[in-house]
């Protein structure tokens, strides 16, 4: 099914070229119309092009009537123009039917964007660092990314860790499902950027960040009240950092995670395929949701769900 993808860099500059053209080359190869924004390469500082630059490339995003706009990468930047984006005209784009798309640095957007509309967009892949790999791109976030823009998307599944198994099958029915990077998502926290969420489900994820750095963000938002209002909260995945051997002694992300647990009454779920990493499930930020828990079966579900059954039929991928 031909769609309309709209590529764009609101964030840091595209370092990696070579990645940047073979992820447009798989998009077209895919089948699909691949429009490059005429900022895409552009380069001030460490950003794609100066604020006026991104802000005018967001803008071009919004009025392409594309099916997907899509990042080229994440990075740095939104969070200096987060007083400066139109949001009314992306909400506008979003209910003509544009699904925006991205991850990291692209949480600022997401977040300032549903705290001042209530829009809903997609946590999903980059075009350079998942559609651009050396290898294959990976099949399930494939997978997932086409259910997205074929409209099939009902939910995604995953195996918790055996460590976390639930004595008890459990569902939260219609939470609104946010978040997305964590220190993004910390450094949003006292501005007008970051959602009020009652009863949500928030996931996170990071890359590079140690466990006392996690924590130590997590601990930003139990102390900012955020932790006390979700009925869930779903940590993704932290990958490449170290712990330092015979220093750290134990104090491992298991640690953080069972620490906060003692601390919220929320539902702390790990394990989530969603981060810096190639399999990546696509998550509708500021959507209402349905987390269903069997075991080590975990569900976020949002689509058609059948009244009357457990909601658990339709499109989902289980890695």
């Amino acid at each position: 099914m031909k769609k309309h993808i709209y590529i764009y860099s609101p964030s840091s500059a595209v370092r990696d070229k070579a990645a940047f053209k073979r992820g447009v080359k798989r998009l077209q190869a895919l089948g699909h119309e691949v429009e490059v924004d005429e900022a895409a390469l552009a380069k001030y500082q460490r950003f794609a092009g100066d604020d006026a630059t991104r802000l005018a490339a967001i803008d071009r995003a919004a009025a392409s009537g594309a099916d997907v706009a899509l990042i080229a990468r994440g990075g740095y930047g939104l969070t200096r123009i987060l007083p400066a984006i139109n949001y009314r005209a992306v909400a506008k784009a979003i209910d003509k039917g544009t699904r925006f798309v991205g991850l990291s640095d692209f949480t600022a957007f997401q977040m300032a964007l549903l705290a001042k509309t209530g829009a809903v967009t997609w946590a999903g892949p980059a075009v350079g660092e998942d559609f651009g790999t050396p290898d294959t791109p990976d099949d399930i976030m494939e997978a997932c990314f086409d259910d997205l823009i074929t409209g099939q998307g009902e939910g995604s599944g995953w195996t918790l860790p055996k460590t976390s198994a639930f004595d008890k099958s459990f569902q939260v029915k219609d939470a609104v499902l946010w978040g997305g990077n964590l220190a993004v998502l910390a450094s949003l926290v006292g501005t007008p950027y970051l959602p009020a969420i009652k009863g949500g489900i928030l996931f996170v994820e990071d890359v590079a960040e140690h466990p006392y750095r996690v924590e130590r963000f997590m601990t930003q938002l139990l102390h900012a009240g955020v932790l006390a209002s979700q009925k869930a909260i779903i940590f993704g995945q932290f990958s490449n950092y170290k712990l330092v051997p015979g220093y750290d002694s134990g104090f491992n992300m298991a640690a953080v995670v069972a620490r906060l647990q003692s601390q919220v009454k929320a539902r702390i779920l790990t394990g989530l395929p969603f981060g810096h990493v190639a399999t990546k499930v696509l998550l509708p930020v500021g959507l209402k949701t349905t987390l269903a828990v069997e075991g080590r079966d975990a569900f976020v579900l949002w689509g058609h769900l059948h009244a009357g059954g457990d909601g658990l039929h339709g499109h989902h991928h289980h890695p």
